[in-house]
């Protein structure tokens, strides 16, 4: 079987709160029966000739000072609307500086209450990427976020604060591509759940259409 190929970007010098140093190899692993990672931190990555040769794009970038370039942006919107997957991560959704960005991953990131134990249910359980995901807990932060009113979405996952149950993860489609926001991965001990480990790898194969 060919390996595919993802590029992983986040922070690893300056990171507001979460730098990619051990969610790197925590996500190389969990991916690495499917796809060859290649890490980074570099945003001109995303520039339409640097992203063409990957199946995937996970952002766990953790800069929200730092806005994309118009030709970055381009870049991340001609990728996955001619059919690229992109697969979001906890705080990786700080790429919303850009409108358009926002608008791709269907909501932004407003705020979150202190971290602490959280309880995660399926709302999706036919969809792909749920495939056998059962309920779990996991200690992580509550994010909340201002979901994007004309973005189709598929709500795939809640989690309960305070007695309401709030969106956790969803998938949508833009163009030919595929776009998929998991909320969990605040810090390295997430990525080692093996229900959320299973979780990503299912989000990543159905972004990044991979067989099987």
């Amino acid at each position: 079987m060919e390996r595919r190929k993802a590029l992983l970007l986040g922070d690893y010098t300056y990171p507001e709160f979460h730098p990619l140093q051990g969610v790197d190899g925590e996500i190389s692993h969990i991916l690495q029966d499917w796809m060859t990672v290649q890490c980074s931190e570099n945003r001109k990555m995303l520039l339409k000739e640097n992203l063409a040769s990957f199946d995937l794009c996970i952002s766990y970038c953790d800069s929200r000072k730092e806005v994309l370039s118009p030709k970055q942006t381009a870049g991340l919107l001609s990728y996955v609307s001619g059919g690229g997957g992109l697969l979001v991560l906890h705080n990786g959704i700080t790429l919303q500086g850009r409108y358009e960005i926002a608008q791709l991953i269907g909501a932004r990131f407003l705020r979150h209450p202190a971290a602490g134990q959280l309880s995660f249910k399926v709302t999706e359980p036919d969809h792909p990427i749920m495939e056998g995901i059962e309920p779990f807990e996991i200690e992580e932060e509550p994010y909340r976020f201002d979901f994007d009113p004309f973005t189709e979405k598929t709500l795939l996952m809640e989690y309960e604060y305070e007695g309401q149950w709030c969106p956790a993860a969803w998938s949508l489609s833009y163009g030919l591509g595929r776009v998929v926001y998991l909320m969990p991965g605040h810090n390295q001990p997430s990525f080692q759940h093996e229900g959320y480990r299973k979780l990503i790898l299912q989000a990543a194969k159905w972004a990044g259409r991979l067989p099987g």
